[in-house]
């Protein structure tokens, strides 16, 4: 619910936007100057959640999160310039950061305890509350002001708390049963540190290519393929949709094949998939691309937070979550300035190589002892 409710609340702002921007008098490059309050304030609290998490225990800080993030929706209509907006978003960013964190850790954990690979699945719930959110944010856009439409969602956030949250901490975290596990995150290694950054760098090649894809994708199927408004808008929806059925089919999938074998075979197959949707000569062929690119990253991402997560606890799961973070940030400004300088299809075609790339450092990453077991 928890994950659910994060994908509902951000894509609920998300579609607000124009709206917001409309409000505040703001210019592209302003408003692009107050968005980066959200990524700022998200990166700077992801740091210090995994600290607030050894502390308290994830899932406090679970709820607290869900309870400020709730509240700090409220913010932005009340924004009237550009100033005021970006400051105002880096309370919101740094609650949605806060609550990444801490509700990965609460999941990491369970996964631990039930020798089961169901991260995807929490994931898939966040991909599904987005969808929600965004559908949603689109059918009242048109009757409800952006200040109306957030003050539902804080009722709706307050409201999912209130129901999930005393069932949440009512039960402590659970304790893994391999001792390896559960002492790993005390005395961490050299070794146990490169490894969390393994997985980091494996989550910022997969985000790199979810935040290139839903800046970029539209455009290039108008721009390059003549494809018409509607058409170029189903490019994300089908990749975000493909991602949802990829999470939903993740747990399955891992058992089935290892862990390893499963962000190995998803890095390859998104570069296969986005390597299509980039050149392909049609709208059609593109589109395709775009579905099995969204297939092949689905479960990669999660995966690797959990990995980071099952050697380090909250703290590798704060580490390897702002890694992560930071390539969905770099992704859109990145392939800006290659479609300048180059061509958007040629810049496109970096989201191919990062995700060979994370397959190549997922089959190179040496195992953990409890992930050998898993295996």
């Amino acid at each position: 619910m928890f994950f659910a409710l994060d994908g509902f609340m951000f894509a609920g702002w998300v579609v607000r936007i124009p709206a917001i921007k409309q409000q505040t008098g703001s210019s592209a490059s302003d408003l692009g100057l107050a968005l980066l309050g959200v990524s700022a304030g998200a990166v700077v609290t992801m740091v210090f959640t995994g600290r607030l998490c050894r502390r308290f225990g994830s899932h406090p800080v679970t709820v607290v999160s869900a309870v400020l993030l709730s509240l700090s929706i409220v913010l932005p209509p009340r924004a009237h310039s550009a100033l005021s907006l970006g400051l105002v978003l880096l309370v919101f960013g740094a609650a949605y950061g806060s609550l990444n964190v801490s509700m990965n850790s609460a999941a990491v954990d369970l996964v631990a305890a039930l020798r089961r690979p169901v991260i995807s699945s929490f994931h898939a719930a966040f991909s599904l509350g987005g969808m929600a959110g965004a559908g949603l944010g689109g059918l009242i856009a048109g009757g409800l002001s952006a200040s109306v439409h957030l003050l539902v969602l804080a009722g709706v956030g307050l409201l999912v708390t209130a129901v999930a949250g005393p069932a949440l901490l009512r039960h402590p975290a659970p304790v893994p049963e391999r001792p390896s596990e559960s002492a790993g995150p005390r005395r961490l290694d050299a070794r146990a540190r490169r490894l969390v950054v393994l997985f980091g760098v494996i989550a910022l090649c997969t985000a790199y290519g979810e935040g290139a894809m839903a800046d970029w994708s539209a455009l290039h199927l108008t721009q390059d393929l003549d494809a018409t408004p509607g058409v170029a808008a189903t490019g994300y929806s089908l990749f975000a949709l493909a991602m949802t059925v990829g999470r939903l089919s993740g747990t399955a999938l891992m058992e089935r094949l290892g862990q390893t074998r499963a962000l190995v075979g998803g890095g390859v197959t998104a570069a296969l998939g986005m390597l299509l949707g980039a050149l392909a000569p049609t709208v059609w062929a593109a589109l395709v691309g775009f579905a099995v690119a969204g297939v092949g990253l689905a479960n990669i991402f999660p995966v690797a937070i959990g990995r980071a997560g099952a050697l380090a606890g909250p703290g590798g799961v704060a580490a390897a979550s702002t890694l992560g973070y930071g390539g969905m940030l770099l992704g859109p400004p990145a392939i800006g300035f290659l479609a300048d300088w180059f061509s958007l299809p040629l810049a496109l075609t970096t989201v191919a190589l990062l995700a060979a790339a994370a397959a190549l450092i997922a089959y190179s990453a040496p195992y953990t002892p409890a992930q050998r077991a898993d295996e």
